[in-house]
């Protein structure tokens, strides 16, 4: 598998602070010693793409109520071997969503974080190496929720620090403010 996009992808990135500057790191390292990282069967982990999505006319963040983690994440999931990461994302957005104009803004790669994911049906404890991307949506398109989520909903950013308690999250909106000057 050729992991000389990513690698790239990565190396151009500006972690915000420390803790994502260290997973990044790690991150590297997991990519530069496991050829098959792109594959979920790579039981320690795998690489994963998501996707924080804002409508910035209306000021608003398009969120999954997961339904195997449940709490609110963003839209994202396995690569399955694709090498092209922003497409991961851009696919699991769009399938995750239903929403058929999702764009790419800003920097390459918005985000970085490496998270375990608890056991579930057989599938043992392993880690995500999520690969995350900054995405635009017209909040008044219509959404379907798919089987993955039991719910989506556009929130106003400025609700999202009452509502949030995961770091990664709330990392992601202090960084979408920034960048677009919300």
């Amino acid at each position: 598998m050729h992991r000389g996009d990513i690698l790239n992808l990565l190396a151009k990135h500006q972690p915000i602070d420390e803790t994502e500057k260290d997973m990044l790191i790690g991150m590297v390292e997991f990519i530069k010693t496991n050829p098959d990282c792109f594959k979920r069967e790579l039981l320690k982990g795998h690489i994963t793409g998501s996707s924080w999505i804002v409508d910035i006319r209306n000021g608003k963040t398009l969120l999954t109520h997961h339904a195997k983690l449940n709490r609110w994440l963003q839209l994202g999931g396995h690569a399955d071997g694709d090498t092209n990461i922003l497409q991961v994302a851009l696919k699991e957005a769009k399938e995750e969503s239903g929403l058929s104009d999702i764009s790419p803004i800003a920097s390459p790669v918005f985000d970085v974080d490496v998270h375990k994911i608890p056991e579930h049906k057989g599938v043992s404890e392993h880690y995500h190496y999520d690969v995350r991307f900054l995405f635009e949506a017209d909040s008044e398109e219509e959404f379907v929720v798919s089987d993955e989520s039991n719910d989506l909903a556009w929130i106003e950013m400025a609700s999202l620090p009452m509502m949030l308690q995961d770091e990664s999250m709330l990392r992601m909106y202090k960084k979408a403010k920034i960048v677009l000057d919300m």
